[in-house]
Formats: C-alpha cells, structure tokens, sequence
C-alpha cells in the first residue's frame, strides 16, 4: 500500500500562538496546494481527512475525503488560542515529559498518539493500493513513527512541512520511506 501523509498549508494565525484544534483558516490557497501535490499522487486512492477547516480544505480540493475526528491536531485544552509567551513556564513542564504532558483541560501527545492509531488501524483494514492523509503535524508523525517502527520518543523529529507531501510504501516484507516533505 503507497501510504501519502499529507500536512495541510499554511494556517492564517500569528507565529507563536498555540492553536492545536483550534478551526482557523488558512494564509494559503488550498486549491493551489492540491495543484502542487495531484502530480506526486496516485491515480486513485482512498481520500481521509481531518474535519478540521485548514486540513479538509485541501482535502476537498483532491477530491472527497472521508473525514475523522481522530485526525485533529493534539488538543492544547486551556492553551488554545494563547499566545506561547503567555504560558509561559508551563511550557517548561510539557518539556519534561513529551509524551505525558497534559495542558489543563487537554490532552497528551500519548493520548493524542492513540486515537490516531486506533483510526489507522481501522483504515488500513480496508484493502486498498493507496491511502492520502491529509491532517496535522502530531497526527502525522504519529502515523509515519508508528509505520516506520520507530519509538515514540523520536517521533516529534518527524517534521512535516504545511503543505508538503510525505509517501510511504507498507509492504507484506517490510516499510519504505520513500520520500519526504515534496
């Protein structure tokens, strides 16, 4: 299976404000977007999609997504919509433990990590010769990390780039990494 992990383009939000699940807009043009990435794409595929506007959006514009709550961004809870400086040192807490850490009334990257699992799961059930995400940078890294076998303390290394496509081939032998961010 040709797994494509698609990260939606540029939000329409200030640098430095902490947005997770937040619906915002996007600065750049979605349609453009699928433009630029219909060529590196298979023929046919199966579409999903977070419901969010930044990543369905684009998903829209390659075709008919079947859409997902499990494929929303990491819920920052209280932090939503603040500014990084404003939370200041409470920052430094998530920064101890990556994976655990919790905003008040959020969730974890763990937490976050597995229902983004559990949708793959289901997903991949279905047969099908070709699969495009299109969500957010923690789903995505959770679902490239997990494929490809590494361990979930390296997965916030993966950085997807807005609007950047990453390809992924899953075979009966074996995962390939065959590109990255195009």
């Amino acid at each position: 299976m040709q797994l494509h992990l698609i990260r939606h383009p540029r939000p329409a939000v200030e640098p430095g404000i902490c947005y997770g699940q937040t619906d915002i807009g996007l600065a750049d043009c979605p349609a453009a977007a699928a433009d630029r990435l219909r060529p590196l794409l298979p023929d046919s595929f199966a579409l999903h999609a977070s419901p969010l506007a930044r990543a369905r959006l684009l998903a829209e514009a390659l075709g008919t997504p079947r859409l997902d709550d499990r494929l929303k961004e990491i819920h920052f809870g209280d932090w939503e919509g603040r500014s990084f400086t404003d939370i200041g040192s409470a920052i430094d807490d998530w920064a101890a433990d990556p994976l655990g850490f919790r905003a008040p009334g959020g969730e974890s990257p763990r937490e976050m990590a597995a229902r983004v699992l559990q949708w793959l799961g289901e997903a991949t059930g279905a047969e099908t010769e070709a699969m495009v995400v299109v969500a957010h940078g923690g789903p995505l890294r959770a679902i490239a990390g997990h494929v490809l076998g590494m361990p979930p303390e390296r997965w916030i290394g993966l950085d997807f780039g807005c609007g950047q496509v990453t390809r992924i081939d899953v075979e009966s032998w074996g995962v390939v990494l065959k590109w990255f961010n195009r």
